[in-house]
């Protein structure tokens, strides 16, 4: 079996992000870290972050920062990753990709301990970069420019320190003196000769600083000194003449100022006043603003409270340091502060926010400061203040992110053509469950009913210049419709068009007239509203019409063609007559090319299954230039004009090409390219897009041409990035459309539907997915669906927080204190869920919850109808019991119907070693048509059932290491059967026939067989290789797909005569008596397939994404990305690929230096999987690189294209 693997969905989590002037000149863009992708993006001028570049590394990048050499005027970035390299990028405008300008090796690839890339820091001015490890090695580059003012970086200089761990490393600013490095280190030498432990408790955490002395090029120690046991951070502080320099040290509860022969500054971190003592506050990320002589640091921490920290400073002498609550976000990873009035902040979990600063907190606030610090008998004296409403901050945009993903389900609930993908996501306050359809996402501006059913719509200008369109023509059965647009649409009676007689098409003629096509003739309104009108001949009709700005060709009944052209006076002439052998199905003319006169190519589409096209030159006017035939009759065409290959910001410069795109009656949408000499046909592709032929309309999107196609659902083919997608709107059918500007919405489509008129505009471009999400309480762990009801009930379960009631109790007490006067009204609002927004002070979505002690857990059950996102029940476990597993199930005895288990454990602690209370199973039933839940009876067990699942009319249940077989009894689950011969944890159990498959923490699977007759479960196979499961899914009878926590997917299998010997054998002898192999089973599965993805996968799942398309595997992984794994059909397929992915190994190795392969193989070498990702480079790379690799593999890059296409094609 081979795959081919695909990422539907790149990875929406941040793993680090860094800022500046990465495109040179005045703006600044984010550079984030996604796990193994990197993106570079920007806010636009309305503040809506666009994605410039989005590239995959194939490898794990752990650390980023941004320089800039003095003098020059654009940033480098500089990335730590896992490919024991050193690797400097530089943004590229005219391809819009990233540079790989120096990378430099020092170490072994993959995350090790004593290998550097995961800590770096960069001189303030440009001149050396520091890549650190956890543990020993630190090494300096000097960063400098040769004569032609290119970037050069030198060999590395060592400063290692052996037995020392290293917890956070930063530059010092010393202005134009030599480089300083600053490192917080611990040494571990003594404790570890020390048996006792005294040593490692006495263990001390050490400030030093590195001087890189320029002249000699060597690092020495500079200076050392004993710091807080709590410091986890240091950030630089600017110097050399704008500041004092020297470093910030944060530490568990405190600021503290270091600098070489200063005396420390020190200031408490304001705590919550809610916070249990026994926690402390800790600084997560910081962000730094400077400005020619002012600067401030903002600071969060673990809570999410921002804190404002000033330095009161004369020349180097810092005299007090001021920490100043500043506002409350969600708990970020990191934190970029543009010069434009910018904060985004990217979240641990969740969506990512853009805000704008309304201040920068002059204020008065809770404060605290080194001069007012207190030391008390038990230490020094905190200082508490009340988290509050956003002040400082106003949240502008946001960025959905989907990280972690922990349980998915692709099912088609809501009857569309497309099934939704159901996914559980984030953590905590911030969990919600998120509908992902495959399409882009629409915001609708405007619908408003007709009097009657429109058959079609157009938008027209009154001048070429003008930037926004002046009128939306309707037109019905048997009138038209004329509508005007300025700050409201309303009907107008004096624009010249004929209003007794439906349209067929409504155009700008020349620079500054309107005509009008009907089905007796043409209308030509001249601008000072003179109307010249010609009739058609005879009693024939016009049926069909193409037209641009100076062409227009009609078709009457019976074949004839007539094409007029518009002379120098503006008269509308006739030009030509053509017959053809049947009645035109559909016509279109190409635009008129930029300083042409005329458009040369008309396309015509026929009943008997072709598309001529047809030459418009004077010298061969009408000839037949080319002929192709379809599968079936065209319904509607469309020549668009894209400026194809790879370049500027979004795509292209080189010479435009023709696309000839025809809509055919049977649902497929057909694409080939119109060669612009001869206009001869090639490269053709068709793509199945729904039940309906397909409608073709050019609209604009980003200032460029794109093609809104109208079948059973709207699709929008656009150039995003170099590459032509063809993605859905997900948005209801259309009948006609036409694209829409106005001042309010510059680049929206109008559109009819029914009998409504409707403006939307299509949202972020470029994306798969688009969501809907509905908040839950606390994490999601896991959900199922009721067969029947189409609901579905999901477990949420989460450490250290109160339940709802005792949160509700400590808000009313808080907002009491805080003399918001009668709390109770307050309360009972938000309980009936009146418009919470205005009523809530404290969302938990922005604040978190308050925190408890790590043994409380708060946990619940929902049950969600997803079509209204209504939740019909909601059950909170009491006596901190948590839910950790969930099934339904139908018992033999068929008393209750479908019952719901819930796997529950009391007073779980994993620290300082797992233990808990009790663990239970509950048993629910459903009451009202499955909306709601009633408990039958729990079931005490002697451990925590983390796996659960109905077999043969009983429940099987994972507790600890045995596999037990429940029945349902009047008062408790009676247990029937079980083998405690499992090595760890039971995490997955999957059935078919009398087959179990169960899935252990640490020791992959076991094939596991249910023999009736003795009632025995016997272990007839396992694996040879420890695997630590994250997700499991059931293939066939024989395979199993997982994936371990390492970030590994792969499938073993049954070698077929050890099934069948296992399926035929009468006695069931040969299983029970046979002897294990290496202590396990007396069988062993082979894996069949294995691939690095690079992202720990939480979920896998069978499905098919698009109607007809193949079945593929898709998973879910916590960065929050999506993938598919597609299984070949054809053994020419895996060679052409396998092909493809080793040309492109060698000729476009990854950006971050790691070796494709080996990334790939990082566990276990990768067996019989293709990456998608890789081979789906190949449109970026350079013409004459494509054209090099196309001829090894005898095809032309535009059959590469196309395979590449097609692959996705069947995939979503």
């Amino acid at each position: 079996m081979y795959l081919y693997s695909l990422t539907l969905q790149r990875a929406t989590g941040v793993v680090c992000a860094t800022h500046g002037s990465f495109v040179g000149g005045k703006t600044q863009e984010i550079v984030v870290a996604r796990g193994k992708v990197l993106d570079l993006l920007r806010p636009d001028d309305t503040g809506k972050l666009q994605t410039i570049l989005s590239v995959e590394v194939f490898g794990a990048v752990r650390s980023l920062a941004q320089f800039r050499l003095t003098g020059s005027q654009k940033d480098y970035v500089v990335v730590g990753s896992d490919s024991g390299r050193i690797v400097i990028l530089e943004y590229n405008k005219e391809r819009n990709a990233f540079d790989k300008v120096h990378q430099e090796t020092f170490g072994k690839s993959g995350c090790r301990r004593i290998v550097p890339g995961q800590f770096i820091a960069v001189d303030p001015k440009g001149r050396a970069v520091m890549i650190g490890a956890c543990e020993k090695q630190k090494l300096v580059y000097v960063l400098n420019r040769d004569t032609a003012a290119r970037l050069t970086i030198s060999s590395p200089l060592e400063a290692h320190k052996s037995h020392t761990l290293v917890y956070s490393i930063a530059a010092v600013d010393c202005g134009f003196d030599n480089p300083v490095f600053a490192a917080i280190e611990l040494d571990y030498s003594e404790a570890d000769q020390d048996p006792s432990g005294q040593a490692a408790n006495d263990a001390q955490k050490h400030l030093t600083f590195y001087e890189l002395d320029l002249g000699l090029n060597h690092v020495s120690r500079k200076w050392s000194e004993p710091i807080d046991n709590g410091a986890n951070m240091l950030v630089t502080v600017p110097g050399g003449g704008e500041g004092p320099g020297g470093i910030l040290v944060c530490a568990e509860n405190f600021v503290i100022y270091k600098n070489q022969g200063h005396p420390d500054v020190r200031a408490v971190i304001p705590r919550r006043a809610d916070l249990p003592a026994e926690r402390g506050v800790l600084v997560v990320s910081v962000a730094t603003h400077r400005q020619k002589t002012i600067f401030f640091f903002l600071l969060q921490t673990e809570y999410g409270d921002i804190f404002k920290v000033t330095l009161v400073h004369q020349n180097d002498q810092v005299s007090e340091l001021k920490i100043k609550y500043f506002d409350t976000i969600p708990v970020t990873t990191s934190m970029c502060l543009l010069r434009s009035g910018f904060l985004f902040a990217a979240s641990e979990f969740g969506n990512h926010a853009l805000y704008q600063f309304k201040a920068i907190g002059e204020d008065p606030d809770v404060e605290s400061s080194s001069a007012t610090l207190m030391e008390t008998e038990e230490g020094f004296q905190p200082v508490f203040f009340q988290p509050r409403g956003l002040k400082n901050l106003g949240q502008i945009d946001q960025v959905e992110s989907l990280m972690p993903i922990m349980d998915m389900k692709v099912i088609n609930l809501f009857e569309e053509e497309t099934p939704q993908i159901f996914a559980l996501c984030g953590r905590g306050p911030r969990s919600s469950m998120r509908i992902l359809r495959p399409g882009l996402a629409i915001s609708e501006m405007a619908v408003s009913q007709l009097p009657g059913v429109p058959s079609a719509v157009w938008t027209v200008k009154k001048n070429v210049n003008d930037e926004f369109d002046a009128y939306i023509v309707v037109s019905f059965a048997n009138a038209t419709l004329v509508l005007s647009i300025g700050e409201t649409v309303e009907e107008v009676s004096d624009s010249g068009f004929l209003d007794t007689t439906p349209s067929l098409a409504v155009s700008l003629l020349g620079d500054d007239s309107l005509m009008q096509v009907h089905p007796n003739g043409i209308r030509h309104i001249r601008e000072d509203g003179r109307i010249n009108e010609w009739k058609t001949p005879g009693k024939k009709t016009i049926v069909k019409v193409g037209s641009n700005r100076l062409q227009v060709v009609i078709a009457l009944s019976g074949g004839e063609l007539i094409y007029f052209e518009m002379d120098l006076t503006g008269q509308l002439m006739e030009v030509e007559k053509h017959e053809m052998s049947g009645d035109v199905a559909c016509l279109d003319i190409a635009p008129v090319p930029e300083g042409r006169q005329r458009s040369r190519f008309l396309a015509v589409g026929s009943y008997d299954n072709t598309i001529r096209i047809l030459s418009l030159d004077p010298d061969d006017c009408m000839q037949v230039l080319s002929v192709q035939s379809v599968s079936s009759a065209p319904e509607s065409l469309l020549l668009l004009e894209v400026q194809a290959s790879v370049g500027g910001e979004d795509g292209a410069d080189r010479p435009a090409s023709v696309f000839l795109n025809a809509g055919l009656q049977n649902g497929v949408l057909f694409r080939t390219v119109v060669d612009m000499v001869t206009g001869q046909l090639s490269d053709t592709r068709s793509r199945f897009l729904g039940l309906r032929a397909p409608k073709l309309f050019s609209a604009m999107v980003r200032g460029r041409r794109a093609m809104l196609c109208l079948s059973s659902r709207p699709w929008l083919g656009y150039i995003h990035q170099g590459h032509f997608l063809l993605t859905p709107l997900s948005y209801e059918t259309l009948e006609y459309a036409a694209s829409f500007s106005s001042d309010q919405c510059a680049e929206g489509v109008v559109a009819v539907a029914g009998d409504a008129l409707r403006v939307f505009t299509v949202e972020r471009l470029g994306e798969t997915f688009n969501e809907t999400a509905i908040p839950l309480r606390y994490t999601p762990r896991k959900f199922v669906l009721h067969p029947k009801k189409k609901l579905l009930v999901m477990i949420e379960s989460d450490q250290g927080a109160f339940s709802a009631e005792e949160r509700e109790a400590a808000r009313k007490e808080c907002l009491e204190a805080m003399g918001e006067g009668n709390g109770n009204a307050n309360t009972e609002q938000m309980e009936n869920g009146d418009d919470e927004e205005k009523e809530d002070p404290l969302p938990d979505e922005q604040y978190g919850y308050p925190k408890a002690e790590s043994g409380k857990w708060a946990s619940c059950i929902r049950v969600l109808e997803p079509k209204s996102g209504n939740t019909t029940c909601l059950l909170e476990l009491q006596d901190n019991e948590a839910a950790f597993s969930v099934c339904t199930v139908n018992f033999h005895d068929k008393e209750y119907g479908t019952l719901l288990a819930v796997g529950t454990a009391k007073g779980l602690q994993f620290c300082p070693k797992k233990n808990f209370m009790a663990g239970f199973i509950h048993i629910y039933r459903f009451l009202d048509d499955g909306k709601s839940l009633e408990l039958l009876h729990k079931t005490p067990v002697d451990g925590i059932p983390l796996a659960l699942c109905q077999f043969q009319g009983r429940l099987l249940a994972g507790i600890g290491s045995v596999l037990r077989v429940y029945d349902l009894g009047k008062r408790k689950l009676l247990r029937k059967c079980e083998n405690k011969l499992f090595p760890n944890t039971i995490i997955s159990i999957n059935t078919y026939r009398d087959r179990i498959y169960v899935g252990d923490i640490q020791e992959s699977f076991h094939y596991v067989k249910y023999r009736r007759d003795e009632n025995q479960l016997y272990i007839f196979a396992d694996d040879s290789v420890p695997r630590w499961l994250t997700a499991s899914h059931h293939v066939d009878f024989d395979t199993m797909a997982g994936a371990d926590k390492f970030g590994n997917v792969y499938f073993v299998r049954l070698p077929q005569d050890v099934s069948d010997e296992i399926e035929e054998d009468p006695t069931g002898g040969k299983i029970k008596w046979e002897q294990g192999k290496l202590n396990g089973a007396p069988n062993k599965v082979e894996e069949i397939v294995q691939f690095h993805i690079g992202d720990v996968v939480t979920c896998l799942q069978k499905a098919s994404l698009i109607p007809g398309g193949g079945e593929c595997i898709i998973y879910g992984t916590v960065m929050g990305s999506l993938g598919a794994f597609l299984p070949f059909t054809s053994r020419e397929d895996v060679d052409f690929f396998s092909h493809l992915e080793m040309h492109m190994r060698q000729e476009h190795p990854p950006l971050c230096g790691r070796d494709h392969m080996a990334y790939r193989s990082a566990y276990f070498p990768v067996k019989d999987v293709i990456d998608g990702d890789l081979c789906e480079q190949f449109p970026a790379l350079a013409p004459d690189l494509q054209r090099k690799i196309a001829d090894e593999l005898d095809r032309t890059p535009g059959e590469i294209l196309k395979k590449l296409e097609d692959i996705r094609n069947k995939i979503i």
